[in-house]
């Protein structure tokens, strides 16, 4: 396995915990935005992550795919939508509100999203440090030679 496969695996953590940092910064975003429709509010969104590890599979067997340990990954398999009801509150000031004065809030909790949040960033500032030292391993590896 080549040395500069871990730059691959790393960006690829690095990829999905960025998307996982947009996804929350849109629910904290929408967390106080209100529809007089049910349907309509916002939904939290949430990705979905795959580990990608035929390639890691194959190493261990010895296989001829060995080679190809490029493959081994994060993918973002998806985005999917929250599937709890929303907040529905009694506002008839509101112009948003329907014709029974009711609002719909969406389903975000803010701290369950800022707990997300500080977890991403952690996740993207581990994958930052293996790509680092990775770096300063190859350039100290390069330096004996001299």
């Amino acid at each position: 396995m080549s040395s500069f496969k871990i730059f691959d695996i790393a960006g690829s953590g690095l990829s999905a915990q960025s998307v996982r940092l947009n996804t929350v910064a849109s629910n904290l975003a929408n967390a106080d935005s209100v529809s007089g429709d049910p349907t309509t509010v916002y939904k939290a969104r949430h990705p979905v992550f795959e580990a990608v590890r035929n390639a890691v599979a194959a190493q261990v067997m010895g296989s001829a795919a060995a080679t190809d340990a490029a493959n081994a990954s994060v993918r973002v398999r998806g985005i999917v939508e929250s599937t709890a009801q929303p907040t529905e509150r009694y506002e008839p000031g509101n112009p948003l509100a329907n014709q029974d004065g009711n609002v719909y809030s969406p389903n975000v909790n803010v701290i369950e999203e800022m707990t997300d949040m500080i977890s991403a960033s952690r996740a993207y500032q581990n994958n930052v440090e293996v790509m680092n030292t990775s770096k300063e391993l190859m350039v100290a590896t390069l330096k004996l030679g001299s």
